[in-house]
């Protein structure tokens, strides 16, 4: 289970969410060895007056978060964290400057997911990877 969270001005994100998504998604797939069915994002194009960020960012400063189990080996988060850097820079022409990536981990039975806490759930894919 991997919830993506993408945020951006809207002037910059709108045009690229679906490109955006599919190299995130292919990221957290490949990284985290999640079936390629669990696709799980949001985008929140922004205002101007509504997305803050320091001024040795660009207009196209875009920040990723993503929600995941907990049980994954730092090696494992590290590399979907480059993983994540070298597509999106390459294929999205963002800079390193303008990307920001969050994960944030929280135990299984913290999660609701189909009417039950996840550490009930049983999966088709392994979290401790």
């Amino acid at each position: 289970m991997a919830q993506v969270k993408v945020y951006g001005l809207k002037e910059q994100l709108n045009p690229i969410k679906r490109q955006l998504g599919d190299v995130i998604h292919e990221c957290v797939v490949t990284a985290l060895a999640l079936p390629p069915d669990k696709r799980f994002q949001r985008f929140f194009p922004l205002d101007a007056a509504d997305f803050v960020f320091p001024s040795d960012r660009s207009e196209r400063y875009t920040i990723v978060e993503i929600s995941i189990f907990a049980g994954r080996s730092t090696a494992t988060k590290k590399r979907l964290i480059r993983l994540l850097f070298e597509r999106i820079t390459a294929d999205l022409e963002l800079t390193a400057q303008d990307l920001e990536i969050t994960i944030f981990e929280s135990p299984k039975e913290n999660w609701g997911i189909r009417g039950r806490p996840g550490d009930e759930l049983i999966l088709a894919y392994t979290v401790e990877v």
